[in-house]
């Protein structure tokens, strides 16, 4: 799936509104992590360095169609211009006269960060009209944010209606290593899933029952397949009723595809999941009553790793388990400590997978560490038709 990127057209001279992901975590108006705004650098600095104009859009955290004190782009205008050592000048809407006066006077390398995509309440509509008044304001369309690849709103999609459209460069790189997923991906293919329901991946894993050789299942949707089976699982998470009917659904079908689908065979359990919770090791078709299972068991983890230390690729999204507290943090980082030693190909599919990486400090150690979660998960489960990649044009 081969997208025109920013390389492929002139930019110079010429206003160039380009897409973000600039959704990053805030406490007390300070941004936590700047992992989405360092991601969009080389893209930015690219243009910049080829005289382009920049006009950024973004969304950031989950407004309900108005302005929210909170969730004004104000931290990340300053924080993109200490990164870039140059001045990012901060729009107070999204669209309007303003707007386009300040998009006017843009000299060459300059840019512009506008305000809050989501506080206008058309945006997540995709309202044509919002998507035209955006577009007027540039020359050329860029969409970098893979992480909203998935959504069809007016800035990731309508928009490149009315423009020329194509990838930035983490939007390409993302294309390209989720393809690979897709097509042709290193032999023996291995998933990890884990995270917490199952309907949630009901997709994403019936597409990987066609193309990986084994899935390798974890987090607190293990103990839906474990009951469905017809286990006790205790007071663990389990999805009732239509998540037991898509597990149950599932494991018929691995029976029969050419693909093995494995589950923890041992877990660690506790009474409640908290810190300083007393815990025990036990098997995973084996939970005691008043007991919740919160990750996977050593027996597990050593087997898991040994098949991942075996494959040619491997695409990991989600925990194995309650990994934010300790007691519940070895399975996640055994699965991270065997991803970044295995030799073949390794994709980490965004997410809490990428948050567990980044404080491992593992991220370097990966083939590909996505910056979007469920987009990558989409990307995989309809082979790359989103409405942020589809509207890209072809190179």
């Amino acid at each position: 799936m081969a997208k025109k990127s920013v390389k492929d057209i002139d930019v110079a001279g010429k206003k160039v509104l380009v897409r973000v992901d600039f959704n990053v975590k805030l406490k007390d108006g300070r941004i936590k992590d700047d992992t989405r705004i360092r991601a969009a650098l080389p893209t930015i600095e690219y243009l910049r360095g080829q005289g382009a104009r920049l006009i950024l859009v973004s969304h950031l955290g989950r407004p309900k169609g108005a302005a929210e004190e909170g969730l004004k782009m104000d931290p990340v205008a300053a924080r993109l211009s200490e990164l870039l050592g140059a001045s990012v000048n901060k729009a107070d809407s999204l669209v309007g006269a303003d707007v386009e006066k300040l998009a006017d006077a843009l000299e060459p390398g300059g840019v512009l960060l506008l305000e809050n995509s989501r506080f206008d309440p058309r945006e997540k509509k995709n309202d044509p009209s919002l998507a035209a008044e955006l577009a007027d304001l540039a020359e050329v369309y860029v969409d970098d944010a893979f992480g909203t690849a998935h959504r069809a709103h007016a800035t990731t999609a309508g928009v490149a209606e009315h423009l020329p459209a194509v990838a930035g460069f983490l939007m390409e790189k993302e294309i390209e290593a989720l393809s690979a997923v897709v097509v042709n991906p290193g032999r023996p293919f291995i998933a990890v899933l884990g995270g917490a329901k199952v309907s949630d991946k009901i997709g994403v894993i019936e597409r990987f029952l066609d193309i990986a050789d084994e899935i390798l299942i974890g987090g607190a949707m293990c103990f839906t397949f474990i009951k469905a089976q017809g286990y006790e699982v205790g007071t663990s998470l389990v999805e009732e009723e239509e998540g037991l009917a898509v597990a149950g659904r599932i494991l018929e079908k691995a029976a029969g595809a050419g693909c093995e689908l494995h589950l923890p065979t041992d877990v660690v359990v506790a009474e409640r999941a908290e810190e300083d919770a007393a815990t025990q090791i036990v098997a995973a078709t084996a939970i005691p009553e008043g007991w919740m299972g919160l990750d996977i068991g050593p027996e597990t983890r050593a087997a898991y790793a040994a098949k991942i230390a075996g494959a040619g690729g491997v695409f990991w999204n989600g925990p194995m388990g309650m990994f934010e507290l300790a007691p519940f943090a070895a399975g996640t980082q055994a699965i991270a400590q065997a991803m970044a030693d295995c030799p073949g190909m390794t994709v980490v599919g965004g997410g809490d997978s990428l948050a567990a990486v980044n404080s491992l400090g593992l991220a370097d150690k990966m083939g590909h560490v996505s910056t979007g979660g469920g987009a990558s998960l989409e990307f995989i489960e309809t082979g790359g038709e989103l409405p942020g990649v589809a509207v890209l044009l072809d190179s």
